[in-house]
């Protein structure tokens, strides 16, 4: 299969494990790079193997030796730049969330539609052996119907005047790490008698920082009964990522589902019995650069497309509807 090419918009902190490494694992090429800083784009470019710097994200999308773009920007340029490069006929592989709110990712879907574009969603954790073994546990009715999810997302808090914190930028700890755990949520649907709804949510805002969420809870039921819950923090000790699925006879949990290159274990305790089942720390970000190709060079289909990035920001938007925040505003070029 010929190497995907790949435009990098930004220099972002993300980048390097988000397309800069899993580039290297997959043969993929990272055949340019800008940033706002130049500077920054070439020392970015000189560290990793970048084919060339050039001076604006304008200009990425504009050369045509770029078929696909990764965006690493902050959450509030990410419709917006998924919208010009969709306009340039670039695929995309979006950091999550894919835009600010629900109506931006109806836009960002329905444009890439027209253009017969490719847009993913870098919901990353759900192309590795961890995440489809914790869906296909319950699927397979060894813990029996689904009757609980509990998903914690917690990080410690990012230094003040970083972007998450930031509500013109959409900040806000759903938007940031929140959103994993109402993705997973709804990757259960199948064996959950259908999608999940948000039936209530808490939240503290940031001081400082007006409408941005600090720590966010939100309580979530399916259609065939079963609740959940997700809660996320950008005020914790440390990082905690974990996802815990109850059945009627037994349940399956990852102690870091969404980082499982640190740590692998799914743990399933079913018939009387607990047992360990460690699947590999090869990247997630590696799993997901090779899905994303396939889906180019082949159509091969990719649970994390626009259509999935819409159903997400729905819950998102419910979410701080609940807690009585507002949604996160719209940035424009």
């Amino acid at each position: 299969m010929e190497p995907l090419r790949v435009g990098v918009l930004g220099a972002a902190r993300i980048a390097v494990a988000a397309i800069v490494e899993p580039a290297q694992l997959t043969g993929t090429r990272l055949v340019a790079v800008a940033a706002r800083d130049p500077a920054r784009a070439e020392a970015f470019a000189a560290e990793h193997d970048v084919e060339r710097v050039l001076g604006s994200y304008a200009d990425v999308l504009a050369d045509p030796e770029v078929e696909a773009v990764y965006n690493p920007l902050a959450n509030g340029l990410h419709g917006p730049w998924n919208l010009a490069a969709v306009a340039a006929g670039k695929h995309v592989l979006t950091e999550k969330p894919s835009a600010s709110d629900a109506t931006e990712a109806r836009e960002v879907r329905d444009a890439a539609e027209r253009a017969g574009v490719v847009v993913m969603e870098g919901f990353h954790y759900l192309y590795h052996p961890v995440a489809r073994r914790l869906l296909d546990v319950l699927a397979s009715g060894e813990i029996g119907e689904l009757r609980r999810v509990e998903i914690d997302m917690v990080i410690p808090p990012p230094p003040p005047g970083d972007l998450r914190w930031s509500f013109p930028l959409a900040g806000g700890a759903l938007m940031d790490v929140g959103c994993y755990g109402l993705h997973m949520h709804r990757a259960l649907t199948p064996s959950a008698g259908g999608a999940p709804r948000v039936v209530a949510a808490r939240a503290g805002e940031r001081a400082g920082s007006p409408g941005v969420d600090e720590w966010l809870d939100a309580d979530l039921e399916f259609p065939g009964g079963a609740t959940g819950t997700v809660r996320c923090s950008m005020a914790a000790e440390s990082t905690r990522m974990t996802c815990r699925i109850v059945g009627s006879r037994g349940e399956v949990s990852a102690p870091q589902f969404v980082l499982p290159h640190r740590d692998d274990r799914v743990l399933v305790r079913a018939g009387g019995s607990d047992r360990v089942e460690e699947l590999g720390r090869r990247p997630s970000y590696a799993y997901q650069l090779e899905a994303f190709a396939l889906h180019i060079r082949g159509g091969e289909p990719v649970p994390t497309g626009a259509d999935d990035a819409v159903a997400t920001a729905e819950l998102i938007d419910d979410c701080y509807r609940a807690a009585g925040l507002p949604l996160r505003p719209r940035t424009h070029l």
